[in-house]
């Protein structure tokens, strides 16, 4: 059992910057995969990033590639989401997940079985 909590969101202007973390709880964090999801109003949610197990892989959206890095201290049993070059569109309440046993970072959502409770980002024009 994982439980995950999300930190970092909040209110930022268009060009500007915001790291998310997600602390997890359970012995197994450091043997999972962990990703990114995000959520606007109206849509479904949406694949942001992924991390291996180890941290060697990762993964990214192409909405984000080059603007987002996420990252994970096994040792605090946290994964983190530095976002920079913050656009409109990015604006969301994004979800920390975690798979339940394998280490291969994953893009599809139904992989992951656990999750935040999610964190507001909202971008200013």
């Amino acid at each position: 059992q994982v439980q995950l909590v999300e930190s970092g969101g909040g209110l930022v202007q268009v060009g500007g910057s915001l790291r998310l973390s997600c602390a997890a709880s359970g012995r197994t964090f450091s043997s999972v995969a962990m990703g990114w999801f995000r959520q606007s109003p109206g849509k479904e949610r949406e694949f942001v990033a992924s991390i291996s197990k180890s941290g060697a892989i990762t993964y990214y959206a192409d909405s984000v590639k080059g603007r987002f890095t996420i990252s994970r201290d096994n040792a605090k049993n946290t994964v983190y989401l530095q976002m920079n070059s913050l656009k409109p569109e990015d604006t969301a309440v994004y979800y920390c997940a975690a798979r339940s046993i394998s280490r291969v970072a994953s893009t599809t959502f139904s992989d992951h079985a656990y999750w935040g409770q999610g964190t507001q980002v909202t971008v200013s024009s």
